[in-house]
């Protein structure tokens, strides 16, 4: 499966324009636009569709790092640290672990723009959630359809 289907199984990444660069349990790499319909005053990149970038690349490293026994996880603390403003160009998101427990994941993501100047910096904790089994009527839950499409995707390169 290619970049999209991941994506897609988060809707804001898609309306954010997230593109998928690596995707394994070392470094997840997200790339998005500046766009108009992003900013806040100014055309300025507004700070929570920064936020939402790493948010994302931050959930799919954790998921990648998961422990065997885990059906997804949820995050449950995040701190930005904005550096310098996005007026234009493109935004690279590189998230990786900094701590992979049995309870908790901790993901440090940096952004950086065009020049590879560094945006924001972001910590995030990802609380890890077990399954008890299906949902109603015998439904998996999507956390649960979402770490199974990830474990299959394991160690992908999906952009050179």
């Amino acid at each position: 499966m290619s970049d999209r289907n991941v994506l897609d199984l988060i809707p804001l990444a898609r309306m954010l324009g997230l593109v998928v660069a690596r995707d394994n349990a070392a470094e997840v790499a997200l790339r998005f636009s500046w766009r108009p319909e992003l900013c806040t005053s100014g055309g300025v990149l507004h700070g929570g569709a920064i936020m939402a970038a790493a948010d994302t690349a931050g959930a799919i490293c954790a998921l990648r790092n998961l422990p065997p026994d885990a059906s997804g996880t949820v995050t449950v603390e995040s701190k930005t640290n904005f550096l310098r403003s996005i007026t234009g160009g493109h935004i690279d998101v590189l998230a990786k672990p900094i701590h992979a427990g049995r309870t908790l994941i901790v993901v440090e993501s940096n952004l950086t723009d065009e020049q590879q100047r560094l945006v924001a910096r972001v910590t995030q904790s990802q609380m890890v959630l077990r399954s008890t089994g299906t949902g109603p009527g015998g439904s998996t839950s999507s956390s649960n359809r979402l770490a199974g499409f990830l474990a299959a995707q394991h160690d992908k390169e999906i952009l050179p």
